[in-house]
């Protein structure tokens, strides 16, 4: 039984080190052309100049890492957040006013402070580093948006990057955003949030591009790496789905 249950679980192995294996090769061959041949996604455009006109005007950004936990299937969504706030607490590390984090879960909260503190080391900045920045406003969903609108309101926010996983009270934070001026660059993992934040979001990130976040933002060669693995795994997929039909279609398979 044992035996059984390890060889049904073989594909899945194969697959994973297959995987890792096309990341290795991609990180080492791109790592001279970072971002190169990536199409251009909008919503990263604007975050980009979002970021230099914080910092020229004097202004902060908010990165909101939503309600999602890091042990479930949100924690996709919540871990590309984190990535997203250390690159833009490091391009925003010259300006007056740091970026403030918000999150709906106490142990996001927890990680938000510790990947400020880091960014602002690995900066040199240590002493810009303020725990108060990471701030945790709510552990329901409305009293999270409830908690974080006053951030978006009163902190001279001049841009909204909302990553994460989300629910209908997305709707909340946009809003504030809208009312207040600022800017709302937004993705999550939750189909009612993307329905919700594609409606009032400036610029919604739609579907898997929320998780290219890494690449997008120069977080390293291996998130490059993954968005160019994860291409050949759709190809491999298409052609496995092809050959399947026709295969069907000429009576070779039944």
């Amino acid at each position: 039984m044992t035996f059984m249950k390890t060889l049904g679980d073989f594909p899945g192995l194969v697959i994973v080190i297959v995987f890792a294996g096309l990341m290795i090769i991609f990180a080492v061959a791109g790592s001279k052309y970072p971002g190169r041949n990536l199409r251009e996604i909008l919503a990263f455009t604007r975050l980009r100049r979002a970021v230099g006109l914080a910092v020229e005007a004097g202004t902060r950004l908010h990165v909101s890492l939503g309600r999602g936990g890091i042990i479930g299937p949100e924690s996709g969504s919540a871990l590309v957040g984190f990535t997203m706030l250390e690159r833009i607490t490091r391009a925003a590390s010259i300006s007056d006013r740091p970026p403030v984090a918000t999150s709906g879960d106490s142990v996001l909260s927890i990680l938000s402070q510790d990947t400020l503190r880091s960014a602002h080391r690995a900066m040199g900045i240590d002493q810009a580093y303020n725990p108060d920045s990471a701030q945790l406003t709510g552990l329901t969903p409305f009293s999270y948006a409830a908690g974080t609108m006053p951030v978006i309101r009163d902190s001279q926010v001049s841009a909204n990057v909302l990553v994460g996983h989300f629910g209908s009270e997305a709707i909340l934070l946009s809003d504030a955003g809208e009312r207040a001026g600022s800017i709302t660059i937004a993705g999550t993992d939750s189909i009612t949030g993307q329905a919700v934040l594609f409606a009032a979001s400036h610029e919604p990130l739609i579907g898997e591009d929320v998780f290219a976040g890494g690449a997008y933002l120069n977080a390293g060669p291996f998130h490059i790496a993954s968005l160019r693995t994860q291409d050949v795994f759709r190809w491999a997929i298409i052609v496995i789905i092809l050959v399947g039909a026709i295969a069907r279609f000429v009576g070779i398979w039944k």
